[in-house]
């Protein structure tokens, strides 16, 4: 095993070395490789009390409890819920790693994730095309507003209502005392600047998504970096995709990989990496964690 993992990584590290270009397309596997789980204890160190009450044990559960609460109820758990997930520092420099590796190629990123730690880590703005929306954006519940509004000051609004307080680097913590408020002030429910209507997450879950100006520009970054390189040497490499929405990533890395002769497609993910038959000669699939694969690709 040993000898099979130390010859794929040297093909990977020489394939990133040598590519015209680099199209990464990065799924949940690479930021819960970085510490961002939704279960354990990042979430009993912020959710204890509604675990203790409500009884639903990780964050992706509760999002769809709460759907059923008091607003004030269910805001406030959406508060916490972007807070840790859209405004703190991820715990492992996964990211940081991966920049690392590709800072001076000509790169992409693609990606379904929705936490922003690509920027965070010091990712080109103009080089990223978050395909499912944004944690740190609402967007209005009316169908007819095609926009979406920036949410960090209501977000830290929520969590010093809640009792929240920030420690010395600024990052909110659960006060000395344990005690929480499990809602937010009536009139602290966001609402939409324009007008006035309820908001919900810009988060892709059905086709009322609002697609701003923001995402098609970042679309239209993304067409025409596939259209400059055409024909070249590319290294698609995707992290952490799993089955979940396939066409968005895999897929389409598998299509433009055959379709290019040049092309050479590389799958890192821990317990699903694989490639279909047809591509087995140009392709890299490496099983295991990839921040461990990240580090080693460094050394």
């Amino acid at each position: 095993m040993n000898d099979l993992y130390n010859k794929q990584l040297k093909i990977l590290k020489e394939q990133i070395e040598s590519a015209d270009a680099i199209v990464i397309g990065a799924g949940a596997g690479l930021s819960t490789s970085a510490g961002f789980t939704y279960s354990g204890d990042r979430f009993k160190k912020y959710f204890f009390d509604f675990e203790e009450k409500y009884h639903f044990h990780d964050m992706y559960t509760g999002g769809f409890f709460v759907m059923h609460l008091a607003p004030e109820i269910s805001w406030a758990y959406w508060a916490r819920n972007i807070y840790i997930n859209r405004y703190v520092k991820a715990p492992k420099p996964v990211y940081e790693d991966l920049l690392e590796l590709v800072k001076d190629k000509d790169y992409f990123v693609i990606t379904t994730n929705v936490d922003h730690l690509f920027q965070k880590a010091g990712f080109d703005k103009k080089r990223l095309f978050y395909t499912q929306g944004d944690y740190g954006l609402f967007q209005s519940v009316d169908p007819a507003i095609k926009k979406t509004y920036d949410n960090e000051k209501w977000v830290m609004k929520a969590m010093e209502a809640q009792g929240f307080v920030k420690d010395k680097d600024g990052v909110f913590q659960v006060p000395e005392d344990g005690k929480l408020q499990m809602s937010i002030p009536t009139e602290l429910i966001p609402k939409c600047p324009d007008g006035g209507s309820n908001v919900t997450m810009n988060l892709r879950a059905d086709d009322s998504f609002v697609e701003d100006k923001g995402w098609h520009k970042a679309s239209a970054a993304s067409a025409k970096f596939m259209k400059k390189h055409e024909g070249m040497h590319i290294l698609y490499l995707e992290l952490g995709v799993g089955m979940n929405t396939p066409g968005i990533i895999k897929y389409p890395f598998w299509r433009m990989t055959y379709k290019n002769e040049k092309a050479v497609y590389a799958c890192l993910n821990y317990g699903e990496a694989y490639c279909p038959d047809e591509l087995v000669g140009k392709s890299i699939c490496i099983d295991g964690d990839i921040g461990a694969i990240l580090e080693d690709l460094k050394k």
